[in-house]
């Protein structure tokens, strides 16, 4: 603690202390201004540098200690310049690029006042029904660390007083990403062991990376509410791995205790969050709670929670400098920020499947159909009212290639049971060379307080694909969409598809790069795409169970003769499976390739054996592969290494991703990868993480589908 804290410690009045220790959430500015005189010491405003100085004036100029304001925003995936989401951030497979993103989104935010954003969405999550899947890195906690750390970075920078860092923020501590069906708010029963392998993992990196905020979750974990969980936010959070900055709460969240029906009222509710280790409340009212209400907070907890705040504005510089300047202010994109976000719109964009047709080498008529030829909704959730706005795709490939006959039919909208539109598109496919068919779901089915129970596409575009597809037009999907979606019904009936989520501000331009092979769709899928909700939850990295299936259900009139106590002649019967479907899903993680093509040589180790008592960072093998580019383009591969622990104390994952590693490589050229694995890739829970001596095997490839296989020993 600095000298300027402790005295200002000192001086403090309850009161003072207490306003330090609560976000004022979206007033308007007379509002907010009053407030801040009243002591508040922080605000969620929509910001301009204007605006974001007038309140700092308040603070600073006005109150008798002058204590500046911290300004929040959520800025995810962009502040003027909006980058694709998260999500699609994961696809890339690239961390570097997630820390440029994030240091864009820093430098636009920051030039305007706001100095803390509610990023990155640390929860891990393998229901794609909820719709904040958007808004993380997916369903491997391995992946989801490593990107989390490194979106941590691209915000804070190495010094937060730098005119291009802000406060970066873990959420949503921890189990969010778990509730019960999908459903936004809701509850997880979370056993120690998932806590620790699947849930904490990417918190826990986050705080390494330097996290100076971390956000308590709306959900309960294992009856207990996350904003009044002592042993987690303080006794693991803060005592265990030490960290040091502040515990957020989200909006309202404390106020939520009393319908969680844990907290008798408010004050009960503000008592118990405070007690646990929250240090500053989203929202809420600790500034109207009468005196004897406040007076049941403990005051040495209040003190800590105090003192976190003010480092947190110690570190960004905002009592030697509480003010920016206006006529730096970025408030629209300048041609290298729509570069880099055009470049991840494409880096993380996920090529399911292709004939051929893709790239459109020389279309001469095209057809562009589906509500998202002529959409503008391509920034996705999580976007403030003054991001730059998209263009369309129609107007996109009319301005790039006017030597085109484009014919644009948007044939259904997003979500009208009306299909009257198809049957003109249909026309139009059957005079095209080639049918591009822009479907998904508008940015508002995703995000928060978004969860489906059908992930099919919605409205009529199920029927539109189908409809043109049968036409015999060679027929290109490129999705659209904030989550993974079932697929099933329409997939193997035409030429491509490629999933280009929601792209943000360069949307449209990503994908004629992509349609016309000006860019690669070099993704790999974060999240598995399952073959119909009934099979959710389907993560790849499932544990094997005692009766595993070889083969998956076909659902015939021999089942049924065959019945419960029959001959057994029915394959794989007894085995964990569904009846009416094969087995996975229909797209695994990791899934996804590129225009160009790739070969791989046989792995190798360094060493076939490693000791396994020492650190759990220590690099013990790397694994090297020769790559290939067997195609007549320049292209990314992404090498990806998963692991299976052959024999151990407690069930472990088929497999499980400890290594991936993206490479560029021009037509006819090789390289070898090498990827490096520390001690811990091999760790697994039992009372604290640990390597037990035995087998592992090495499965390195471009897919889970496509890995060679390299057994070594820890000893």
């Amino acid at each position: 603690m600095s000298a300027r804290i402790d005295d200002l410690l000192a001086r403090m009045t309850w009161d003072e202390k207490i306003g330090q220790l609560q976000i004022v959430f979206r007033p308007n500015p007379d509002d907010a201004a009053a407030l801040v005189r009243r002591g508040v010491g922080s605000t969620f405003w929509p910001p301009s540098a204007a605006a974001t100085n007038a309140l700092q004036r308040v603070a600073v100029e006005e109150t008798r200690l002058g204590i500046p304001l911290l300004i929040g925003l959520d800025v995810i995936h962009g502040q003027r310049t909006i980058a694709p989401i998260p999500l699609s951030q994961a696809a890339t497979f690239d961390p570097d690029l997630v820390r440029e993103l994030a240091h864009l989104a820093a430098t636009e935010a920051r030039s305007g006042g706001v100095t803390w954003t509610f990023s990155p969405m640390a929860d891990v999550s393998r229901d794609p029904r909820w719709g904040r899947v958007s808004e993380g890195f997916g369903e491997d906690p391995w992946l989801t660390s490593l990107l989390v750390a490194a979106m941590v970075r691209g915000y804070q920078g190495d010094d937060l007083s730098s005119p291009d860092a802000i406060v970066a923020t873990a959420k949503h501590f921890v189990g969010y990403g778990a509730g019960e069906g999908g459903r936004d708010y809701n509850s997880a029963d979370l056993s120690e062991r998932a806590l620790r392998t699947v849930h904490l993992p990417p918190f826990e990196a986050a705080v390494r990376a330097g996290a100076a905020s971390v956000m308590a979750a709306f959900t309960s974990v294992s009856g207990i509410p996350m904003h009044a969980h002592r042993r987690l936010l303080t006794d693991v959070l803060k005592r265990e791995w030490g960290f040091d900055g502040v515990v957020v709460g989200d909006a309202e969240g404390v106020a939520n205790l009393v319908p969680h029906g844990v907290a008798e009222n408010l004050a009960d509710a503000v008592r118990q969050a405070y007690a646990a280790g929250l240090d500053i409340e989203m929202g809420g009212s600790p500034l109207g709670l009468a005196d004897d209400e406040l007076a049941r907070l403990d005051p040495g907890r209040v003190d800590d929670a105090v003192r976190r705040v003010l480092r947190v504005k110690e570190a960004l510089g905002l009592f030697e400098n509480p003010y920016v300047d206006p006529d730096a202010e970025i408030t629209t994109p300048d041609a290298a920020s729509r570069a880099l976000v055009r470049a991840a719109a494409t880096r993380g964009s996920v090529l399911l499947h292709n004939d051929g047709t893709l790239p459109l080498v020389a279309p001469r008529r095209v057809l562009l159909t589906g509500p998202y030829a002529t959409s503008t909704d391509h920034l996705g959730a999580w976007v403030q009212f003054f991001g730059a706005r998209a263009g369309s795709v129609a107007d996109e490939l009319s301005d790039r290639r006017p030597d085109l006959e484009i014919a644009v039919e948007e044939g259904v909208d997003f979500l009208s049971p009306d299909d009257g539109g198809i049957a003109a598109a249909v026309r139009a496919a059957a005079a095209a060379d080639v049918a591009v068919v822009l479907a998904g779901e508008p940015s508002a089915l995703s995000g928060e307080a978004a969860s489906r129970s059908d992930l099919r596409l919605p409205g009529r575009q199920e029927a539109l694909i189908r409809a043109v597809a049968a036409t015999g037009t060679p027929t290109v999907v490129m999705l659209v969409t904030g989550r993974p979606l079932v697929v099933a019904d329409w997939i193997d009936e035409v030429a491509a598809t490629v999933v280009v989520w929601h792209g943000g501000t360069e949307a449209p331009a990503a994908i004629i790069d992509l349609l016309l092979g000006d860019a690669e769709p070099s993704g790999r899928l974060p999240m598995s795409f399952p073959r119909s909700v009934g099979q959710i939850p389907i993560p790849y990295a499932h544990e094997n169970t005692g009766r595993p299936a070889s083969t998956g259900g076909t659902l015939t009139a021999e089942h049924v003769d065959v019945g419960l106590h029959g001959p057994g002649n029915v394959q794989d019967k007894y085995t964990s499976k569904y009846l009416d479907l094969p087995l996975g899903p229909q797209f695994s993680f990791g899934h996804g390739s590129g225009y160009a093509r790739f070969a791989h040589g046989v792995p190798e180790v360094s060493a076939s054996a490693f000791p396994a008592e020492g650190a759990l960072d220590e690099t013990v093998l790397t694994v090297t592969v020769e790559v290939t580019n067997t195609s007549d383009r320049r292209g990314d591969e992404v090498v990806q290494v998963y692991l299976r622990d052959v024999v151990a104390s407690v069930t472990q994952p088929v497999r499980r991703l400890v290594g991936f590693a993206r490479r560029t490589l021009d037509a006819g050229h090789s390289a070898t990868v090498p990827i490096a694995l520390p001690r811990e890739a091999f760790a697994l829970w039992a009372d604290g993480w640990r390597v037990e001596p035995g087998a592992f095997d090495l499965h390195v490839g471009s897919t889970l589908a496509a890995t060679r296989l390299v057994r070594v020993e820890a000893r």
